[in-house]
C-alpha cells in the first residue's frame, strides 16, 4: 500500500515551486486505504461511539479491551515490520487511520501513546531483541504502552528531566524520579522512560510496569475524561541493561523523532475531528428551525460552515501532502527500515510542526463554531459538541505546546540555512537585491481563478524570505530571544504550507475534471483570501519590530509591492461551501 510521489527534501516548498500532480492528495488513495478506512469506521460505529459513556466513567477494562480489538484489527501495528506482528504500511495508512480514531478523543489519545509514542521509538531506535520482545504484544494490544517524558518541573524544556538513571555493577540501571501527566499512565503495561545518566546524559529506556513502576492518582482533567493520565512514580526501579533504548546521551534523538511522529499523527486527528463536527452542525442548522426557516438558510450559518470547510480543507490537504513527503523519503532510503523511517521524521520536523499546529487551532475553531451553531444545545452534555470542545483544548498543549511549535518552525529552518543545508540565506538576498531595484517586486499580470491563488502563494514565500532575512540580519544569534517575531515568522510559513497545499490540491481536481472541482476551488480560494491578510499583518507586526524610521517605510513599502492580493468574493464562496455541505449533511471533500 505505498504511495511514492516526488522525493523533496524538509521546507523545500519555500524555495521551489511544485507540480499538482507531485503532491498526494486524499483523492488519490488506493483500494486498499479506502478499505482501511471502512475498517476503522465500522469499528467507530459499531464498538466504539456507543460505548463513550461508559468509558468516559473510567472503566480502564472497557479501554484496555478497546485497544486489544484495534490491534486485532491491525490498527496498531501500521508502523511495525511484519517480522514483528506488524502491517508495515506507509504513512498515508497512518493518517487515514488517525482521522477517524478522532471521532472519540479518549480514545485517540489512549491510541496515540500506544501506536505513536510507544510503538514508534522501539521501531526506530529499538534492538532486533527488543522488538522481538515488545512489538508483537504492542502490536496486538496485548500489552498497552505509554510515554514518559514530562516532569512538574520540565514540560516544554523536556531535556531538563531530573529523574536520574544510576548504572549497577551488573550493568543494569536503577532509576528515580516522577513522571507527570502520562496518557494510559493509570494501566499500561509498559513505559517509554528517560532519565539523566551521570546527572546530564539524557537517555532513554524501556521500562516494564513489573520493574516496580507505580502510578499515582487519576487527573481530573477539562475534557478526555476517558483517557487515563496519571504521574508515574520510579522509586528506585531495576531495569535491565538490555532495556537501554538507543544510546547513553542520545535520548533526546529518541524524544524529538517520536514527537515529530506524533505531531503529524495530532494533525491528522484535529482534521478527522474537524471533519466529524462539520457533519454535526449540517445536520444540526439543517434541522433546527427559527423564524420559520432552518438556521442553515441564514447568511450568518453559511458564513460557518464555508470557513470550516475551508479551513479543515487546507488542513487535510497539508496533511496528505506531508505524509506523501515522508512515505517517498522512506522509499527511497529503503521499505521498512526504521533508519529510513528516523531519517524522514528529523527531515520533514518543520511539516510535523506546522501539522501540530495548524492542526490544533483549525479544530479549536471548528469546535467552537459547531458549539455556537448548536446555540444552548451546545453547552450541555446532551450533545456530542460539548464533550468534543472541552476534549479538544489539550491539542494546543501536548506534542509540545503550540508556542513551542512556533518557535521550532523557523528555527529549523535558520539552523539548516546556516548549515548550508536549505538555500535560505542566498534566497533572502536575492529577494533583498530585488527589492531594492528600481522595479522592485510585485504580484501584477494576467491570471485568473487558481492561477491567481498560486501567484499570491508565491508571493507569501517571498514575505517569508523577506521577514525572516530581515530578522537574521538584524538580531543575528540573538534571535532566539525574539520570541515575537519567530512566532510572526511561524504563522507567516504555517499559512504559505497550507495555502499552497491546498491550492495545488484544487488544481489537481480540476485537471483530472473532478464534477466537484468547483468545490475544491472555492475552499482553496477562501483559504488563501483570508490567509493573505493574515501574512500581510504578521509580516508588518514583525518588520515594525525590527526597524523604525525611514528603514521601517522602505520595508513596508517592499511588502505592498510583493504582496498585492485583491481580495474576492468570499461570501459567494462560502455559501456554495456551506449549502453543498447542509445538502450532505457532511464535510463534502474528502
Amino acid at each position: 500500500m505505498s504511495v511514492v510521489t516526488n522525493v523533496h527534501k524538509g521546507a523545500s516548498w519555500l524555495l521551489e515551486e511544485a507540480e499538482p500532480s507531485s503532491v498526494f492528495t486524499p483523492e488519490k488513495l488506493t483500494e486498499e486505504h479506502r478499505l482501511m478506512a471502512q475498517t476503522v469506521d465500522e469499528f467507530m460505529d459499531a464498538e466504539v461511539i456507543p460505548q463513550i459513556d461508559q468509558l468516559e466513567t473510567k472503566d480502564w477494562k472497557l479501554a484496555r479491551a478497546l485497544i486489544r480489538r484495534a490491534g486485532e484489527l491491525g490498527l496498531l501495528g501500521l508502523s511495525v515490520p511484519e517480522q514483528y506482528g506488524g502491517l508495515d504500511l506507509d504513512k498515508v495508512s497512518a493518517l487515514v487511520v488517525s482521522e477517524r480514531i478522532a471521532r472519540s478523543a479518549s480514545l485517540g489519545a489512549a491510541y496515540g501513546a500506544q501506536a505513536n509514542l510507544c510503538i514508534v521509538p522501539i521501531v526506530l531506535f529499538g534492538t532486533d531483541a527488543q522488538k522481538q520482545k515488545y512489538l508483537p504484544g504492542l502490536a496486538s494490544g496485548e500489552t498497552v504502552g505509554a510515554y514518559a517524558l514530562s516532569e512538574s518541573g520540565s514540560g516544554s524544556d523536556a531535556l531538563a528531566a531530573r529523574t536520574q538513571a544510576a548504572k549497577q555493577a551488573d550493568g543494569s540501571w536503577v532509576l528515580s524520579g516522577e513522571k507527570m501527566w502520562i496518557t494510559n499512565g493509570g494501566f499500561a503495561d509498559l513505559f517509554m522512560v528517560f532519565a539523566q545518566v551521570d546527572g546530564d546524559q539524557f537517555t532513554a529506556f524501556i521500562v516494564e510496569r513489573a520493574f516496580g513502576v507505580v502510578s499515582g492518582s487519576e487527573e481530573h482533567k477539562m475534557g478526555l475524561h476517558g483517557s487515563s493520565t496519571t504521574s508515574i512514580l520510579l522509586q528506585d526501579v531495576k531495569v535491565p541493561a538490555a532495556n537501554l533504548l538507543g544510546e547513553i546521551g542520545k535520548g533526546h534523538k529518541v524524544a524529538l523523532n517520536t514527537l515529530n511522529f506524533g505531531r503529524f499523527k495530532l494533525g491528522a486527528m484535529c482534521s478527522g475531528g474537524s471533519r466529524s463536527a462539520i457533519g454535526e452542525a449540517a445536520k444540526y442548522a439543517k434541522q433546527r428551525k427559527q423564524f420559520g426557516h432552518a438556521i442553515a438558510d441564514f447568511g450568518a450559518i453559511k458564513y460557518k460552515l464555508g470557513e470550516m470547510t475551508a479551513r479543515t480543507y487546507a488542513l487535510e490537504s497539508l496533511m496528505y501532502r506531508t505524509a506523501g513527503l515522508i512515505d517517498a523519503m522512506v522509499a527511497e532510503g529503503g521499505h521498512g527500515g526504521g533508519a529510513a523511517m528516523a531519517a524522514a521524521l528529523e527531515e520533514f520536523a518543520v511539516e510535523a510542526s506546522i501539522a501540530k499546529v495548524l492542526g490544533s487551532e483549525v479544530l479549536d475553531y471548528v469546535l467552537d463554531e459547531n458549539v455556537q451553531i448548536h446555540g444552548g444545545n451546545g453547552f450541555v452534555k446532551d450533545y456530542p459538541a460539548e464533550r468534543c470542545y472541552r476534549d479538544a483544548r489539550v491539542n494546543r498543549i501536548f506534542e509540545g505546546t503550540n508556542e513551542i511549535n512556533r518557535m521550532l518552525i523557523p528555527g529549523l529552518l535558520i539552523r539548516r540555512a546556516l548549515k548550508g543545508e536549505i538555500g535560505l540565506i542566498p534566497a533572502a538576498k536575492r529577494l533583498q537585491d530585488e527589492l531594492l531595484a528600481p522595479s522592485g517586486a510585485s504580484l501584477t499580470g494576467d491570471a485568473d481563478g487558481l492561477e491567481i491563488d498560486m501567484r499570491t502563494v508565491s508571493a507569501f514565500k517571498k514575505v517569508a524570505l523577506m521577514v525572516l532575512g530581515t530578522a537574521m540580519q538584524t538580531y543575528g544569534q540573538k534571535l532566539t530571544d525574539e520570541q515575537e517575531v519567530l512566532s510572526a515568522a511561524a504563522d507567516i510559513l504555517i499559512d504559505t504550507y497550507a495555502a499552497e497545499s491546498a491550492v495545488l490540491r484544487a488544481r489537481e481536481a480540476a485537471k483530472a475534471g473532478r464534477k466537484d472541482a468547483a468545490l475544491h476551488e472555492a475552499a482553496a480560494r477562501t483559504f488563501v483570501n483570508d490567509a493573505a491578510q493574515r501574512v500581510q499583518a504578521a509580516a508588518a507586526n514583525a518588520l515594525a519590530a525590527m526597524a523604525e524610521g525611514d528603514t521601517l517605510r522602505t520595508l513596508l513599502a517592499a511588502l505592498r509591492r510583493v504582496l498585492k492580493a485583491m481580495p474576492i468574493n468570499t461570501v459567494a464562496l462560502r455559501r456554495t461551501l456551506a449549502d453543498a455541505t447542509t445538502a450532505r449533511g457532511g464535510y463534502i471533500l474528502g
